[in-house]
């Protein structure tokens, strides 16, 4: 029996049409590439949430957990199992002791979070703020920008297991370093993020918002697919000016291509295969190294593997 049909003889409760087969996952990655999930399951609730998971367990599945698809690379094959989206999404807001605490999904958008907070006049996260991804997948890999990252700003991150227990960390448990936190190896979704912010002045707020948006605009190349920065900063060398040095800026291979605008990005041109991605990632790597001596690593997860 195949994965479809389980399912269908399942006595699931989640809404059938919230199940897609054999979707192309270049549908819901911003580097517009990627092969076909087996099977994929958009979710809203963590009671659907539960139900998948303990059908996963029972029936030995595979699963592949993904948010707003903006750190990632899903492999032409696709991905086997099932893989889910995570579309939790709530904000709640209160004044406490140590300033505004914001009780986050984890599927809500950063940028769409720092609007609301604009709105409200609540200040720190407009360095964040140009980040594509959701809050879910920011505190997986302690997402930063502009010198600030999302652990500067987290007090709680509530998980759940791939057994449907539900654990708490503290900021201290999530030992979040650069580009990473415990949930880089331990197996958890986050459910929801509690953030401690500080009440500002909106106009402040806003004209900070648009400088960080218009530096986006003139140094990253937003016109075109890709995954965000590319390749993790060394520790004591800047990647991009490598890979700028090592003449590779506008190299390309098939549809990718190592951004004109800023060396540390690769690049959908428009009809890029996962495939040239990472040949290309991988060709960087190995000239970098071949004129440097430095090792230069993947900030992107490539999925499917």
């Amino acid at each position: 029996m195949n994965l479809k049909e389980l399912i269908e003889k399942s006595n699931l409760q989640i809404d059938k049409n919230k199940i897609l087969y054999n979707e192309q996952m270049s549908k819901h990655t911003t580097f517009k590439v990627g092969g076909p999930a087996e099977v994929f399951i958009k979710i809203d609730n963590i009671d659907d949430l539960k139900e998948i998971l303990e059908f996963v367990n029972k029936n030995k599945i595979p699963l592949t957990i993904i948010g707003n698809g903006s750190n990632i690379v899903v492999l032409d094959s696709g991905i086997k199992g099932i893989t889910i989206c995570i579309k939790l999404e709530k904000t709640e807001v209160k004044e406490n002791k140590d300033g505004i605490q914001i009780v986050v999904g984890s599927g809500n958008k950063i940028s769409k979070l720092a609007r609301e907070c604009l709105e409200k006049e609540i200040t720190g996260l407009e360095e964040l703020s140009g980040i594509p991804g959701t809050i879910g997948g920011a505190v997986k890999m302690n997402a930063g920008a502009h010198g600030k990252e999302i652990k500067d700003i987290v007090k709680k991150v509530k998980c759940i297991d791939y057994n449907g227990n539900i654990k708490e960390f503290t900021k201290e448990e999530m030992k979040f370093g650069y580009r990473k936190s415990i949930l880089k190896k331990e197996k958890y979704i986050v459910l929801e993020v509690e953030l401690i912010l500080q009440k500002g002045n909106r106009e402040e707020i806003k004209e900070k918002i648009d400088m960080y948006s218009k530096y986006r605009k003139e140094k990253q190349p937003i016109e075109f697919p890709s995954a965000g920065s590319t390749f993790k900063r060394g520790d004591n060398f800047i990647t991009a000016a490598l890979i700028d040095q090592a003449g590779l800026k506008g190299y390309s291979i098939g549809g990718a291509e190592v951004s004109i605008k800023h060396s540390g990005f690769i690049i959908n041109k428009g009809n890029a295969a996962a495939e040239d991605i990472l040949n290309l990632a991988e060709y960087v790597e190995q000239e970098v190294y071949k004129k440097f001596g430095k090792k230069i690593e993947l900030e992107i997860e490539v999925i499917g593997k």
